[in-house]
């Protein structure tokens, strides 16, 4: 059984940061990607952030772009979004989602987190 647990979620004002955190436990094979969506209130989810495993390549949302960093620490198994300069449309649930295999027998899957809440306002 795979668990994916976020943290780092809060009220900060507009212009301040927030860091979040999502640590992949349980039975873990092999780690492909993981990354940040954002869910706010009637609206789909969307992909903020992307990192693979491997090679470390990123990925980001237009809205992203230059205010946000996804890093990752491969011995933890944890993903980090460093998120700056924040925006009242930046509220929303952010989730964790990491594509991994659970052992060596099956396919890749996509499992996700329980959300953490942003929100920015003064």
């Amino acid at each position: 059984q795979v668990q994916l647990v976020e943290s780092g979620g809060g009220l900060v004002q507009p212009g301040g940061s927030l860091r979040l955190s999502c640590a992949a436990s349980g039975s873990i094979f092999s780690i492909n990607a993981m990354g940040w969506y954002h869910q706010a209130p009637g609206k789909e989810r969307e992909l903020v952030a992307r990192i693979d495993w491997n090679g470390g390549n990123t990925y980001y949302a237009d809205s992203a772009k230059g205010r946000f960093t996804i890093s990752r620490d491969n011995a933890k198994n944890t993903v980090y979004l460093q998120m700056n300069s924040l925006k009242p449309e930046d509220t929303a649930g952010y989730y964790c989602n990491a594509v991994l295999r659970p052992n060596y027998s099956t396919f890749s899957a996509a499992y996700w987190g329980q959300g953490t809440q942003v929100t920015v306002s003064s």
